[in-house]
Formats: structure tokens, C-alpha cells, sequence
């Protein structure tokens, strides 16, 4: 069997691997909106509060975590903004860059959240299983 070739196995492995993320992005999905947010907006709170080193992100910071087009991010940041979720700021170093920082509303909204999404993962991680596909030697 080439790199190429998959097994019929490792197509079962890799359906189960989908099914379980898709398990849990429809959990995120339905919590996230029973408390009032997208998914996308929960994301953005969730990578401002995690971002790495710091307790707030740039627009660009956000685009790349989100995978997504800095001005998208720019409209989903607008409508947090609206909902008093998150203000933004000129950037402190680069005054061309803006900030992202959570209101305090805002972080009690991704501390909620999160906690019940590290709840379901707890659970779920059990039942994860990683497809292995490493090709036999």
C-alpha cells in the first residue's frame, strides 16, 4: 500500500475522528446560543482571553486564530462592540494596529462559556480517539 492509499480501516477511523469533533462543535454551537452569543463571537472572546503572553489581541492576531479575513473580523469585532462585550483600542506600540480587550462583561461571558466547554471535553475525551495513520513499514 502507498502513502496514497488508504485502508478501509483507516476511512473508519477517520469518519469516527470527524463524528467526535462534529459532536462537539454541535455542543459549542447550542451552548453558545442558549447564552446569547454566535460561536464566532464566543471564539473571539475565547482568543482574546487566551491569547498568548498578554489579556488582549490585534485585529490581525484574531484574523489568523479565526482563519479568517481581517475584515470579517473587523465587522465581528463591531458587532461584540455593540454588545458590550469587547472595546477596542489603538494599538499602544503601533498606533496603526487595533486592540482587542475584553469589557468585564465580556470576560465573565468567555469564563462561563469556557468552563462549560472544558466540561464536555473532559467528557468527550474518552471517547476520542486520534486516528493513527501512520503507514506500516
Amino acid at each position: 500500500m502507498t502513502m496514497t492509499e488508504l485502508s478501509k480501516a483507516d476511512f473508519e477511523k477517520l469518519s469516527e475522528f470527524r463524528y467526535q469533533l462534529r459532536l462537539f462543535l454541535r455542543f459549542s454551537e447550542g451552548v453558545c446560543r442558549e447564552h446569547g452569543l454566535t460561536p464566532l463571537q464566543y471564539q473571539m472572546l475565547l482568543h482574546v482571553q487566551g491569547y498568548p503572553g498578554r489579556d488582549w489581541a490585534t485585529i490581525g492576531e484574531l484574523a489568523e486564530r479565526l482563519q479568517a479575513h481581517h475584515h470579517g473580523v473587523v465587522a465581528l469585532a463591531g458587532r461584540c462592540e455593540e454588545l458590550g462585550l469587547i472595546e477596542r483600542r489603538t494599538g499602544t506600540r503601533d498606533r496603526r494596529q487595533v486592540e482587542i480587550h475584553l469589557t468585564e462583561q465580556g470576560r465573565r461571558q468567555v469564563t462561563k462559556l469556557a468552563a462549560l466547554h472544558r466540561d464536555e471535553i473532559r467528557m468527550l475525551k474518552g471517547k476520542l480517539v486520534l486516528p493513527d495513520l501512520t503507514p506500516p513499514m
